[in-house]
């Protein structure tokens, strides 16, 4: 098994955890709906897939969610509300650390929206000093499993597909990514990180 060149790490349940139910309850909240009207309005269609596509802005997933709501929450409020959701994963901190001290190139490579990764972005300054390389869905105008996210991040790295590693909680994510030709593992824990890590050269003192 190859030394890969570059390392690729999912973001939500890798690099950090998050919360949907906590989410639609700020939402709620701020917007005075139930937690429930406010799922079936974020993720019953494709608001959320379109905002994580990069199809409409931020403010348009504000003006969406307020017609479909017959409300008009602060702006402000209701974006902390959708974002305030994440937790640092403090054990991947090590890893991450350790490779980057290292030398590794690494990215993230994430299905996410605007807010949520500015959010994350100024909350955990991990995500921006030791990941240079973002591929993000709503910049790339692609979203994991679609195989022009892969094509994309691939570019952004500036490596062959093959010359990548790649780890994701999702399964049909990571089984995409192998088809696009990356080395990609279903991601179960750090420690598991760490053992496919080293079993492809990469020495970790984890």
């Amino acid at each position: 098994m190859s030394r890969p060149k570059f390392i690729y790490l999912d973001l939500g349940k890798v690099l950090v955890d998050f919360d949907v139910q906590l989410m639609c309850r700020q939402m709620g909240e701020a917007a005075g709906i139930t937690p429930e009207r406010v799922h079936q309005v974020v993720f019953g269609g494709d608001l959320q897939r379109r905002y994580e596509l990069g199809q409409i802005s931020s403010q348009e997933f504000y003006e969406e969610f307020c017609q479909a709501t017959s409300t008009r929450p602060d702006y402000h409020r209701l974006a902390w509300a959708a974002s305030a959701i994440f937790e640092l994963s403090v054990a991947m901190t090590p890893i991450v650390t350790h490779l980057a001290l290292c030398g590794h190139r690494l990215g993230i490579l994430s299905n996410t929206c605007q807010q949520h990764w500015e959010y994350c972005a100024g909350r955990f300054k991990m995500l921006t000093e030791l990941f240079p390389v973002h591929a993000l869905s709503y910049r790339m105008h692609a979203c994991k499993p679609q195989p022009e996210a892969y094509q994309r991040a691939a570019e952004l790295a500036g490596c062959q597909p093959q010359e990548i590693f790649f780890t994701d909680d999702t399964p049909t994510h990571v089984a995409a990514a192998q088809s696009a030709g990356f080395d990609a593992v279903v991601f179960t824990g750090p420690r598991q990180l760490a053992a496919e890590l080293r079993r492809r050269g990469i020495a970790l003192g984890y």
